[in-house]
C-alpha cells in the first residue's frame, strides 16, 4: 500500500523559497511548479517553466528554488513498499521535469488527497493508496497516449503554456480574442484548436478552474465571498455567486457551511 506522508495545494511563498535536500527527501517528493524555477538533481541544473512537475527519488540529491518571488507550488510526499518498481512498470519518469498536459488534473488530485487525509476514516488509508496510484497513472496516460491533431503539433507547446497560465492565475481577466491573439489565431480557430487539444472549450475551462479554486478557498480560508470572487477573477460577487450556484448547485455560503460541517 502507498502512503501519503503530506501534501499541499497552491502554497504561495511571497519572498521566494529554496528547498535543499543533499541526501534526498527519504520518500518520493512530487512538486508541481507554478512558478519558473531552478532545479538541481544529482548535480544537474535545469530551469523549469511554470506548469512543470517532477517526482524526486527518495535518495536523490535535489535542490529547487524560484527564479524570482513569489514561489508557488503544489506538492506531496509519499512512500510504500514496492512503489519504485510500480512506478517503473508504468514508465513514470523519476527525477525528470515533465510539462503538465493538464495542470487542472494535478491540482484537483492534490486537493482531493488533502481532503481525504484531513477527513480521515477507517478507509482513508486505502482510498489514499488508490488516489495516489490514480494520479501517477493519469499523468502517464496523458503523457503516453496523447495524440495531437494532424497539422497542429507546432501549436501544442504554446497552448499548454497558455492553459497552465490560466489555471495558475484564476484572477486574470482575459477575453478569448486576447488569448487567440497571443498565438496569432482567429478567435474561431483558436477555440477549435483549444477544444481539440484539451477536450473542453476555453471559457468552460476557465470557469471550471476559477470555481474549483473558489471551492478550495471557501473551505480552507476565512476570506469573504466578495474577496474570493475578486481572487478568482470575477468583476463582482453577484456574478460569482450566480455562476457558482449554476455550476456547483449551491451558493458559495451554502457550500462553505456544508463543507465545514462535514469536517471532523
Amino acid at each position: 500500500m502507498f502512503h501519503l506522508v503530506s501534501c499541499g495545494y497552491h502554497y504561495v511563498h511571497p519572498g521566494g523559497l529554496a528547498i535543499d535536500r543533499p541526501r534526498g527527501a527519504g520518500n518520493f517528493a512530487f512538486v508541481f511548479f507554478r512558478s519558473k524555477s531552478e532545479v538541481i538533481v544529482e548535480g544537474v541544473r535545469t530551469i523549469v517553466p511554470s506548469g512543470t512537475h517532477i517526482l524526486f527519488h527518495p535518495e536523490s540529491s535535489h535542490r529547487y528554488a524560484g527564479i524570482e518571488p513569489p514561489f508557488v507550488n503544489d506538492w506531496l510526499h509519499c512512500e510504500g513498499a514496492g512503489m519504485e518498481e510500480w512506478l517503473r512498470d508504468i514508465h513514470y519518469p523519476i527525477n525528470q521535469p515533465v510539462k503538465a498536459i493538464d495542470s487542472h488534473l494535478i491540482s484537483r488530485c492534490i486537493i482531493e488527497l488533502q481532503r481525504i487525509s484531513s477527513h480521515g476514516g477507517q478507509l482513508a488509508a486505502s482510498i489514499l493508496d488508490l488516489e495516489l496510484r490514480s494520479l501517477f497513472m493519469k499523468i502517464c496516460n496523458s503523457k503516453g497516449g496523447w495524440t495531437l491533431p494532424e497539422g497542429q503539433n507546432h501549436y501544442y507547446g504554446a497552448f499548454v503554456d497558455l492553459r497552465s497560465e490560466l489555471h495558475n492565475s484564476p484572477q486574470i481577466r482575459v477575453s478569448v480574442e486576447e488569448l487567440a491573439a497571443r498565438v496569432n489565431m482567429s478567435k474561431s480557430y483558436f477555440q477549435h484548436v483549444y477544444k481539440q487539444f484539451f477536450g473542453v472549450s476555453v471559457m468552460a475551462d476557465i470557469i471550471r478552474g476559477r470555481l474549483e479554486y473558489a471551492q478550495y478557498l471557501l473551505v480552507n480560508s476565512r476570506l469573504s465571498v466578495a474577496e474570493i470572487s475578486v481572487i478568482c477573477g470575477y468583476d463582482n460577487d453577484t456574478h460569482f455567486m450566480r455562476q457558482f450556484k449554476k455550476f456547483i448547485g449551491v451558493t458559495p455560503r451554502g457550500y462553505r457551511v456544508s463543507s465545514l460541517e462535514k469536517k471532523p
